[in-house]
């Protein structure tokens, strides 16, 4: 390829909407352009980048067994229908009516469709399957950020597993992981590997620019996602406490902060109530009041497959009160309240505390959880926080912002049961085949890419990654012994099966080397005037700024082992 041809619109000055440096950087080089929020074209630096990215999960995935399947973008509501998915997965999934008025949606992930075609498979002797894919998923962000970090249309290597039982797919779950330790490696993207929900595994990449976070113990290497990650805490010995809650007026305070400061309640003796709607149905959701709801943790302690706070209308309507001034104690509720109440674990047992009164600028204190409140259930809903120890050896946690990239799961039956995928087992009997489900988001990848590997003069791809590995930058395009060595190194390299780009530009050196950098191509074999005189061209690595002077007859293969190595 020939720079004059190629298609990189560079910039010399960071764009105003840019949000982390991965993005700017991405939209400066050339990259990417936004179409609109969530949406953005890929041009030529990023489409080869997107295909390398694919060939490497492609080689891995091929090397586990898996098998290359292409299945529909748009799924038919009565397929999801028949899993509960239709009604249940929420305000993010596009969906359409055709005009003979059948219902669609543009799907995110392709359970249904993989067991429905696995009600052919008929005996456990074709079992186990493991078929992947790579497609174009929709969400509909509610606010798409930070470039291809928050996209709605995306690129999402989606693979599945089929078993018999469950420690084949454990097999499968393992395979998979081996495959992405080794993707990753390859991407050069570092990654920790972190308890998700319901048992899942995810890959996380550090980053500043993460839109996710995970909480890790530094000494014995627990890992989990922030939304599901656990933590001890001190128990907490608490006074008698009065023989009843007392109410008492409260009329500039509607915070935990402003309760703390202008009544002296401790955040740590307050009780935080809030509202949500866990699977349609209004739910009294009770924390302390220093805590934080992890809303994973409450999904996965209902059982529920959506939930989100409450309106404040709603909430009015129901507990004739505003946000600030709610609580769960049975006195204060409307009565007939058959609300379900779920209450952390570390109200477990609490007495003496203090909790809104269900009357806009009233509050109850001296309330005794197990005396004065009906708590419907008991879990870990809380978010861990750095600092706290941890579940399994009980030192410091940390807590480090990342960019989720994969994510391991195991829908076991649930998915192939709904839709009648049935198997003859050994004997005889019909089994329902367990699956598993493994992503990554392709355009995360890269975005990752370019958050961990940049520095002040732009991106630092890979080699193997990159859109080219080497640019031969041609000095003085207008002199013909200049242009032939430069002529010269360029087809060996291609020769070679080196992806090579002649910057045969009529610009100044600055601008040439400035792009090549910016744009993060990992080498860079320089040939001009002055090296010309003396047979020789200089060959510098992106990475470490390291600049060699060799001979021209030895360049391409100089730089050939450079690449191997």
């Amino acid at each position: 390829m020939r720079w004059s041809r190629f298609y990189a619109p560079t910039l010399r000055q960071d764009p105003a909407d840019a949000e982390t440096a991965g993005h700017r950087l991405l939209v400066r080089a050339g990259f990417i352009r936004r179409l609109a929020a969530g949406h953005y074209s890929l041009l030529p630096p990023a489409a080869r980048v997107r295909s390398k990215i694919i060939e490497v999960i492609r080689q891995e995935m091929d090397r586990i067994g898996a098998q290359e399947v292409l299945l529909p973008a748009l799924q038919p509501a009565e397929l999801w229908r028949r899993n509960g998915r239709w009604d249940a997965s929420g305000e993010e999934t596009f969906r359409l009516t055709d005009r003979k008025g059948a219902e669609a949606a543009l799907g995110t992930t392709h359970e249904e469709v993989v067991a429905s075609l696995a009600t052919e498979l008929g005996s456990y002797r074709r079992l186990p399957q493991l078929w992947y894919q790579f497609q174009t998923a929709f969400r509909d962000e509610a606010r798409p950020r930070s470039g291809l970090l928050g996209l709605r249309e995306f690129t999402l290597k989606d693979a599945y597993s089929l078993d018999a039982d469950e420690a084949a797919l454990e097999g499968s779950f393992q395979a998979h992981r081996e495959a992405y330790r080794r993707i990753f490696q390859r991407l050069g993207l570092p990654v920790i590997e972190a308890q998700g929900p319901g048992g899942s595994l995810e890959f996380l990449c550090p980053s500043e620019a993460g839109d996710d976070a995970v909480v890790r113990c530094p000494a014995c290497g627990y890992a989990a996602d922030a939304e599901t990650a656990a933590s001890r805490l001190a128990p907490v010995t608490d006074g008698p406490g009065p023989e009843k809650p007392e109410r008492f007026d409260t009329p500039h305070a509607k915070t935990i902060e402003e309760l703390t400061a202008r009544h002296g309640v401790p955040a740590d003796r307050q009780i935080k109530t809030l509202v949500y709607r866990v699977d349609g149905r209004l739910t009294l959701v009770l924390l302390r009041g220093d805590h934080a709801l992890a809303e994973r943790k409450l999904a996965d302690a209902t059982g529920a497959a959506a939930v989100r706070p409450a309106d404040p209308e709603e909430i009015f309507q129901t507990l004739g009160a505003h946000p600030g001034s709610l609580g769960a104690v049975t006195a204060t509720l409307p009565p007939g309240s058959d609300l379900p109440i779920l209450a952390d674990e570390a109200l477990r047992g609490r007495r003496d505390m203090t909790t809104g009164a269900n009357t806009d600028g009233v509050h109850v204190r001296g309330v005794d959880i197990a005396r004065d409140i009906a708590v419907t259930a008991w879990a870990d809903l809380r978010r861990a926080r750095a600092g706290e120890p941890c579940p399994s050896c009980g030192q410091a946690l940390e807590t480090t912002p990342a960019i989720e990239v994969a994510h391991l799961r195991k829908p076991g039956r649930r998915c192939t049961e709904a839709l009648g995928a049935r198997v003859l087992g050994p004997d005889g009997t019909e089994i329902t085949p367990l699956m598993g489900r493994y992503s990554i988001g392709v355009e995360r990848a890269i975005a990752a890419i370019a958050e961990t590997g940049h520095d002040d003069s732009g991106l630092r791809w890979p080699a193997g990654i990159a859109p080219f590995d080497v640019a031969v930058t041609l000095l003085d395009p207008r002199d013909d012994q200049v242009t032939a060595a430069a002529e010269q190194i360029y087809t060996a390299l291609a020769a070679a099966g080196v992806e090579t780009i002649l910057d045969d530009r009529d610009e100044r050196p600055g601008a040439k080397f400035a792009d090549t950098e910016l744009i993060g191509i990992p080498y860079r074999v320089t040939v001009g005037k002055r090296g010309l005189k003396s047979g020789t061209v200089e060959i510098k690595t992106r990475a470490t700024g390291r600049t060699d002077t060799v001979p021209i007859p030895e360049a391409a293969a100089r730089v050939t082992a450079l690449l191997k190595s």
